[in-house]
């Protein structure tokens, strides 16, 4: 078991390296991690409603699609959603379907002020397999964390 410190640590170089503005990238082990021991820790799953009900949840995760289905559009309601259900001082962890859209999810949330938002690498599904399947190169399922299906 890593200690807090170090799991920010690692993660803050992760995201420096790619050049990010935000505080930093976990792994989907090191996001469980932190929602053990970090009391400030919360995950927010910014996968569409689509995505919840068909391929699963994290318990406990507050869910604000970044964009919406079916059209995939921005919704324009997320910051104000955020900021009404999230402290601006938590750890934030956001989660999506392979790690791209909570990387703007986290981006945005720094520029609104947030002072701790992290991408969860891999998201839910992981990368797709060279059948084009999902589930099999990472994610938070294929690590065997905690879901279920809606």
């Amino acid at each position: 078991m890593s200690s807090i410190s170090d799991i920010l640590n690692r993660a803050r170089e992760r995201a420096e390296q790619q050049g990010f503005n935000f505080s930093g990238e976990v792994t989907p082990a090191e996001a469980y991690e932190l929602l053990q021991h970090s009391p400030s820790a919360v995950i927010v799953d910014v996968r569409t409603q689509a995505e919840w009900d068909w391929v699963g949840r994290v318990p406990g995760a507050i869910e604000i699609d970044w964009v919406q289905y079916p059209e995939m559009t921005r919704n324009p309601n997320f910051m104000s959603e955020l900021t009404r259900r999230v402290d601006r001082n938590a750890l934030v962890l956001f989660l999506c379907r392979s790690g791209v859209r909570s990387r703007s999810a986290a981006s945005a949330a720094i520029d609104a002020g947030f002072s701790a938002a992290y991408n969860i690498l891999e998201g839910f599904e992981g990368d797709k397999d060279a059948q084009n399947h999902r589930g099999n190169l990472g994610g938070w399922r294929f690590h065997g964390l905690p879901w279920y299906q809606g």
